[in-house]
């Protein structure tokens, strides 16, 4: 029996639909509200508005749940890889293993990018921000490969969908040789996904190179856990932007401009900033925290708390193991590794932090494993494009199948009423 919500407005009452997910998930659905009211809802950051259904990605933040496609997120980290990880999100299923075979072996066949990408990174300052770099690399795609740009035909959806998950490990890579001068790397299509990426961020043409299978897995381990996260910042501008019909290359590369945001995707590397300036200045983990806790103090505890969580992030207690994973492998002893632990554990002790119910979230631990085997700090945020990359295609599929109206929010305006125009000569300052 379907239920309503009412709501009044004056003396009309108007019945409002409320549907429901698969989960439980309850929604008052306010499609028809300004045809039969002439009203609209404010709700500003959208805290409380679905913009959309979708079957790909679960989030329970009261209970710290994440599922991708309704599998768990501890047992994909646990048994899956990244590639067949990236075939669930964009196919809906799990592969079989002809299945997942067939689409590594595509993957591997796209590594490549074309010659003129030198001359294109070439031609961008050495300083240049490796996310300004892949941004403009993944639009240029579109110049590059205009065969496959119609969002209508399955057939090129398909092709640009392995093409921009072969290449964006190599433009990430190549932004960041730019970056310190070395010389681009070409891929090996006969290492792995993460193999390959590895061997084009750190070898060199001079050096044999060996991928460490314990680094190998931890980086593919982080891709898994960024793979999606539901209607966050750059998922919804993927979304937005596709929804006008542009081509996949544009709405990734808008998806990777949002996450390039220090309050999205930029937060990773704002905790190891935190970490290394506790660690330059000499404090100790008990006087960080009683820093940020304070209101005199511009200290915060970055990589605690989340927009949806309100629990322990899942992802942050695997990356933590990792993290651990890592650095014994490398037999080494990371300062600040021991300072995000104590952090860690004076927080969840503390009432402060207890009471706003801020716990350590997927940023906190990730950027120790990347520092750990020397990945600098403004490629943080591009690692984690890596991994979000088969989200933002998926969410992009997927609102495509749905056939959505174009993304257009309204507002409440709030500027100056009607006024008439007045000429130079009579304006007063």
């Amino acid at each position: 029996m379907a239920e309503y919500a009412e709501l009044r407005v004056g003396d009309r009452v108007v019945r409002l639909p409320i549907v429901e997910g698969t989960e439980g998930e309850r929604a008052i659905d306010i499609t028809k509200l300004r045809d039969e009211t002439g009203l609209i809802t404010l709700d500003p950051g959208y805290a409380n508005t679905g913009s959309c259904r979708s079957a790909i990605t679960f989030i329970d933040g009261e209970n710290g749940v994440l599922r991708y496609r309704g599998y768990p997120i501890e047992e994909l980290a646990e048994r899956s890889t990244f590639l067949e990880v990236a075939y669930l999100l964009t196919m809906g299923e799990l592969p079989t293993a002809a299945q997942l075979q067939s689409f590594t072996a595509s993957i591997t066949y796209h590594t490549m990018l074309h010659e003129d990408f030198k001359r294109f990174f070439g031609s961008l300052p050495k300083d240049a921000h490796p996310m300004a770099a892949c941004s403009a690399a993944v639009a240029a795609l579109a110049t590059f490969y205009p065969d496959s740009l119609d969002p209508r035909d399955p057939r090129q959806v398909e092709i640009s969908v392995h093409r921009l998950i072969a290449k964006m490990p190599t433009i990430a890579a190549y932004a960041y040789k730019h970056s310190i001068g070395q010389p681009f790397m070409y891929p090996d299509n006969r290492l792995s996904y993460v193999g390959n990426f590895l061997r084009l961020m750190f070898a060199t043409p001079c050096e044999e190179y060996e991928v460490d299978p314990v680094v190998e897995k931890a980086i593919d381990l982080l891709l898994i856990l960024h793979a999606d996260h539901e209607q966050n910042c750059s998922t919804s501008t993927v979304r937005l932007v596709g929804s006008s019909m542009a081509n996949l290359f544009a709405a990734i590369s808008a998806g990777i401009n949002a996450l390039w945001g220090p309050r999205h995707g930029g937060a990773n590397q704002e905790v190891i900033e935190m970490l290394q300036a506790i660690q330059n200045e000499g404090l100790s983990g008990r006087e960080f925290v009683e820093r940020a806790k304070s209101r005199d103090d511009t200290s915060r505890l970055m990589g605690f708390g989340h927009r949806v969580y309100k629990n322990f992030d899942p992802r942050a207690k695997i990356i933590k193991k990792a993290c651990f994973d890592v650095l014994e492998r490398l037999g080494v002893r990371s300062r600040l590794l021991e300072i995000a632990v104590e952090l860690e554990e004076l927080a969840l002790k503390d009432d402060y932090f207890i009471e706003r119910r801020l716990y350590p979230n997927v940023d906190f631990y990730s950027g120790v494993i990347y520092t750990a085997i020397g990945t600098p700090d403004n490629m943080f945020t591009a690692n984690f494009a890596l991994g979000r990359l088969p989200g933002w295609i998926a969410q992009w599929l997927e609102m495509h199948a749905d056939r959505q109206k174009i993304g257009r929010p309204r507002q409440i305006y709030d500027g100056r009423t009607q006024r008439s125009y007045v000429a130079l000569s009579e304006r007063k300052g």
